[in-house]
């Protein structure tokens, strides 16, 4: 039987523990957080990245993107929480949702930028092994959206329309109606493009930050369509939501970075080196004592040839026995000279 509309959850608290409440909607934002830096960390390694310094960074990125996401709602409905009869500290609780993208990437953006400064790589490739991550985390987000039956779009007698509750519904609207699952567009939109961002990687040559530069591009593509198509009330600029203004705005932005890089890097392959020059992506351990140098390395302009040695060991003149004189072997502390004292026999 085909379904003829997406329920949405009875309720939006994971559990309740005493006086605190913990939300679906925060659930979520972790378990997508914790998606987009397994993801990203794995491609990082690949890139030759060091697991710990890519840690620092997704830290600091987490850190103020939360920080930059918050701050943006709060700035764009500031209404929510300043207007007569509001609530002012409400604007510091973030269990029931409340976050916006844009801020989120700008500030994470910035916190990524002085990870990548504390640990000395460059952020550029750093940015590439991030970008399908930060998609797949979005997509995990927007389930946040459903469960606190929020965001969604105008009514709609599709097979998928989202059912809303009572006190979810919009004023003026009959009971039974159902509307865009916005946050399934976006969250299916969002997988999609992480495919099309690693497809883009082995198809063509990306120079570093191109692949964010793309993921900056096809988020904004989906997000300025979505936008149009939900109700919730929002500030306006000419008719139109002010997400809409930062879509599209932004989406110019990955389209001049794509643009900008490919000209600056595409013959500069260094770049693409997570790591800056003289650091390496993971401390190699180095021998104690000289000894261990001479036994492993080779001097290519004074070794031997192996044939050579073979003869100087199996010819009429080498001692193939136990040494039957008495006296003491010096050797030198290089590979390939070696000098001995002997004592002349005492009879």
């Amino acid at each position: 039987m085909i379904p003829q509309s997406i329920p949405s959850p009875s309720g939006n608290t994971f559990l309740t523990l005493g006086p605190i409440e913990i939300k679906w909607y925060a659930i979520c934002i972790v378990i997508g957080i914790i998606a987009a830096w397994f993801i990203a960390d794995k491609r990082y390694r690949a890139k030759g990245g060091d697991s710990d310094k890519f840690t620092t960074i997704a830290f600091w990125a987490v850190i103020f993107g939360i920080i930059g996401g918050r701050l943006y709602h709060v700035i764009t409905d500031w209404q929510l929480y300043f207007a007569p009869g509001k609530n002012p500290w409400a604007a510091f609780d973030i269990r029931a949702g409340g976050l916006g993208i844009w801020g989120a990437i700008a500030l994470g953006a910035c916190g990524a930028w002085i990870g990548a400064r504390q640990e000395k790589v460059r952020l550029l490739p750093a940015g590439d092994a991030l970008a399908p991550g930060l998609l797949i985390g979005q997509a995990i987000g927007r389930l946040g959206n459903w469960f606190n039956q929020e965001l969604y779009g105008r009514p709609t007698d599709l097979p998928w329309g989202l059912e809303i509750d009572a006190a979810h519904m919009p004023p003026g609207m009959a009971p039974g109606t159902t509307f865009h699952p916005t946050f399934l567009y976006e969250l299916l939109w969002c997988l999609v493009g992480a495919g099309v961002l690693v497809w883009l990687e082995k198809r063509f040559h990306l120079v570093a930050g191109q692949c964010f530069a793309a993921y900056i591009m096809v988020y904004t593509a989906g997000r300025l369509w979505i936008e149009t198509l939900r109700i919730d009330p929002a500030n306006t600029i000419l008719g139109l939501r002010l997400n809409v203004w930062t879509a599209i705005g932004v989406f110019l932005l990955g389209l001049f970075l794509l643009i900008y890089l490919r000209r600056r890097y595409q013959n500069d392959p260094a770049v693409d080196s997570i790591n800056l020059p003289g650091v390496t992506a993971a401390t190699q351990p180095q021998p104690e004592a000289a000894g261990m140098d001479a036994a492993t390395d080779t001097d290519p302009a004074t070794d031997t040839d192996p044939a050579a040695d073979r003869d100087a060991t199996t010819g009429p003149d080498a001692t193939t026995g136990p040494d039957t004189t008495t006296g003491e072997a010096t050797v030198t502390n290089t590979d390939t000279e070696v000098t001995a004292a002997r004592n002349e026999t005492q009879k």
